[in-house]
């Protein structure tokens, strides 16, 4: 049936998709009319397959019988969704890839807390596997304010727990196992018969899921095919409001599993995930791994493992990201290519056979095996490495920042300011860019200053206003941008890095060691003094 609608203020995508609260998204025509607006922006669903699934955030299930019947109204062949509406966002990414579906519609607001008082959020992949790019999601946002109508199937909800084929009308309903074919994949990339017999000789983990949707499939294949110990996995069974956890795998939210890797007792790996299975953390025992440093250690390794043996072709990472890996590549003699926040950036490169890694600050790490970032892939691969290599994770830390220098990295995130002091802050750093080059702050000389613009090199599309940048002459670095994750209020994020050559000066403690970083920061940008806070909200 046509369903007359009107178009709804604020359905414009973000750099992942479109987020608001739970409540929102449940209101009249909200996520109906987007929908339509995407299946509409991207030429009509006539005759196309789909894949949908979601994270287990409260709203979940009810959102996917919309979509289904939705597509079903529009003319859709098939949709493949995972049983209970289950699937994490790199298992949706390698199903529209493996079945070469016409793209897929994820339904998560990633390492947002989840309930009804709290995040829902939708994007839609392409058939590549990744998310849509800019100028498609500019079309679906013109399209979100023309709207006049949606179309809806009068058809019974679909028995989505139960695997098998159904149909809505003239389409086939597929409903799979979420975890196989994505534990199949990680079979063919990683050498499981070596990582087994690590476990075999006594290795100790943890994996904390955060009662989010990595939960079921680290399961499986940390304790039941590489053989980890039963109670590996913690907080495994994915719940509508995570638990009342906040399921950002990062210290400060997984202040547990950090806690016990510090502890007199730790394991040997320690590892989390986030609310749609696409970030990680990784930690030694009584050793933090900071997101950048993984990704350069990944990419200097990743040979190890019997999916890469034949070298990477380069490695890519966001702006913010540190120059860790930029190092990484020099010494491999690969290209290195740094692209605005938001993993649509990568696509590009990963489909233009540029890159292989690519990592972003952020807790998000992945290659070419999907268009997404990959939590567990990041964390399997990290123990392929420690397979091979037979050292702790102290001990290849230490060996790397030996070899390449290390690059200490922090972020600040002031959270929920007003827009008028996050943008206050913002064009105080901005309007004295051009006068910076050559200046002296903290005894570090800046060398450059700029409003980050990145300049695609497979497709020449062009994407300004990315985040500010001073660079020093001595390799460190202040980046200052708004996140695009948020539901509410604004939240400023400050980037901090130092570069040691070494050998010397490679074991203080980060925020010690950026001091004159931070110092400088608050010099030119003023955040403190602006917005009134005495400091960050979260610091990783």
């Amino acid at each position: 049936m046509r369903v007359r609608t009107r178009p709804i203020e604020g359905q414009k995508p973000g750099t992942s998709g479109l987020r608001k609260k739970t409540k929102v998204f449940m209101s009249e025509g909200y996520l109906e009319n987007f929908v339509q607006s995407v299946f509409d922006a991207t030429g009509g669903a006539e005759g196309r397959t789909y894949v949908v699934g979601g994270d287990g955030r409260y709203f979940n299930d009810s959102a996917v019988q919309v979509i289904l019947k939705m597509a079903a109204a529009n003319g859709a062949r098939r949709v493949i969704v995972g049983r209970g509406g289950l699937l994490s966002t790199p298992a949706a990414s390698h199903l529209i890839r493996l079945h070469k579906t016409d793209g897929g519609l994820i339904l998560s607001a990633s390492h947002n807390p989840g309930g009804p008082d709290e995040d829902f959020g939708i994007k839609f992949n392409t058939a590549n596997g990744g998310p849509a790019p800019e100028a498609l999601t500019e079309a679906i946002h013109a399209r979100t304010q023309e709207i006049d109508a949606y179309r809806l199937a009068d058809e019974p909800d679909v028995e989505i727990d139960r695997i098998g084929e159904q149909h809505i009308g003239g389409m086939q309903v597929s409903v799979i196992d979420p975890v196989a074919d994505y534990a199949a994949l990680m079979e063919t990339l990683f050498d499981f018969p070596k990582i087994r017999a690590l476990f075999a000789r006594g290795f100790r983990m943890r994996f904390d899921a955060m009662s989010a949707i990595t939960g079921p499939y680290a399961a499986e294949i940390l304790e039941e095919r590489l053989g980890a110990a039963p109670g590996t996995v913690v907080n495994a069974t994915p719940l509508p409001d995570f638990g009342g956890l906040h399921p950002d795998p990062n210290p400060t939210w997984a202040k547990a599993l950090m806690d016990e890797m510090m502890g007199p007792d730790a394991p040997d790996f320690g590892a989390a995930s986030d609310g749609d299975g696409d970030r990680n953390m990784v930690v030694g025992r009584g050793i933090y791994v900071a997101p950048s440093d993984s990704l350069a250690v990944l990419a200097a390794n990743a040979h190890l493992a019997p999916g890469y043996r034949a070298g990477l072709r380069g490695v890519a990472r966001s702006m913010p990201t540190s120059t860790a890996a930029d190092r990484v590549a020099a010494a491999l003699g690969i290209g290195s290519y740094e692209t605005p926040t938001g993993w649509k950036f990568f696509g590009n490169l990963l489909d233009a056979g540029r890159v292989t890694l690519c990592g972003e600050e952020s807790f998000g790490t992945g290659s070419d095996h999907v268009r997404e970032k990959d939590g567990l892939w990041a964390v399997l691969l990290w123990l392929n490495i420690l397979a091979e290599r037979k050292q702790s994770i102290r001990e290849i830390m230490e060996d790397h920042w030996r070899r390449f220098g290390r690059n200490y990295y922090s972020r600040h995130d002031y959270e929920a300011l007003t827009a008028e002091l996050a943008n206050r802050v913002m064009d105080r750093l901005h309007g004295r860019l051009a006068a910076l080059p050559g200046t002296c702050i903290e005894g570090m000389t800046v060398a450059a200053a700029d409003d980050f613009a990145y300049a695609d090199p497979v497709d020449g599309s062009v994407s300004r206003g990315q985040g500010l940048r001073v660079v020093f002459t001595d390799g460190s670095r202040i980046v200052l941008r708004l996140s695009g994750t948020g539901t509410e209020g604004a939240t400023l994020r400050l980037y901090l890095e130092r570069c040691v050559a070494g050998p010397e000066g490679l074991d203080a403690e980060v925020q010690a060691a950026l001091a004159p970083v931070i110092r400088a920061a608050e010099t030119l940008a003023a955040i403190r003094a602006t917005t009134g806070r005495q400091g960050p909200d979260v610091v990783t």
